[in-house]
């Protein structure tokens, strides 16, 4: 029987590899994004199973929207994906406030927000839902130039690990992944501005990330796909409150 599943992120990067992955599967997909029309086009692409919609993970109303809309388009939602997030870069002292509030509204309450809302969706329906958030790579190491970053994808796991032992007893698991360099838009931006903030190139930037990498590429987003949905399915039964590395080996603990 064919699940409903909601990616926030979902337009692109690993929210849209995410999307692609668990649509393959045979599953109901809803991608909300803040990009709107971007979440559409990428369900069009889909084709059926697939619906996309406007969301700000800042905004409970706006998520409930998207889980309103997925429950009617296909029955009652019982996985999801929390990939909302942004980033930007500084040096530790030169962080402002502002800095500090976007990373931390999008990276942790907006997974504080979904997640809470997917709980309650799970038990008012009866469900033994999955959800998977995305941490980071930074959520394990302290990241230079992402101390703001790394301190709201902590939050992350601290936050997933608190609610899979709450609601454990209910049948509903929480995991997270961590993902290492990903190839993806956010990516791109990163490797301008950490070049900036080194007076080296975005090549030379690109190039570390893989010297970094055992496994010596980038990584893609699909790479991170795959444990997404591995974790979401029966197979990961008996796993939860878990922070599973997917960093090519850049972190192994």
């Amino acid at each position: 029987m064919a699940r409903t599943v909601i990616v926030t992120g979902g337009a692109n990067g690993i929210g849209l590899a995410s999307a692609r992955a668990f649509h393959a599967s045979g599953d109901n997909v809803v991608i909300a994004d803040l990009d709107g029309d971007g979440a559409r086009q990428a369900a069009e692409a889909l084709g059926e199973r697939a619906v996309g919609c406007t969301v700000d993970v800042r905004d409970r109303a706006s998520i409930e929207r998207a889980f309103a809309l997925g429950a009617e388009t296909f029955g009652p939602i019982s996985v999801v994906h929390a990939n909302a997030g942004v980033s930007s870069m500084k040096r530790a002292l030169d962080l402002t406030e502002e800095d500090w509030d976007f990373n931390f509204d999008v990276n942790a309450k907006g997974v504080f927000l979904t997640n809470q809302v997917a709980v309650r969706h799970f038990l008012d329906h009866g469900m033994k839902g999955a959800i998977v958030n995305t941490a980071s790579l930074a959520a394990k190491v302290g990241a230079p130039f992402l101390a703001h970053y790394s301190a709201s994808k902590f939050a992350v796991v601290g936050w997933t690990q608190a609610l899979a032992r709450e609601h454990a007893p209910d049948g509903i698991r929480v995991n997270a992944v961590c993902p290492g360099f990903v190839r993806t838009p956010m990516q791109e931006r990163e490797v301008k501005w950490e070049a900036e903030l080194l007076g080296s190139t975005p090549e030379k930037v690109r190039q570390s990330y893989i010297e970094q990498t055992p496994l010596g590429r980038l990584e893609e987003p699909e790479d991170v796909a795959g444990v997404v949905v591995f974790l979401a399915s029966d197979d990961a039964r008996f796993m939860t409150g878990q922070a599973i590395n997917v960093t090519g080996g850049v972190y192994m603990t």
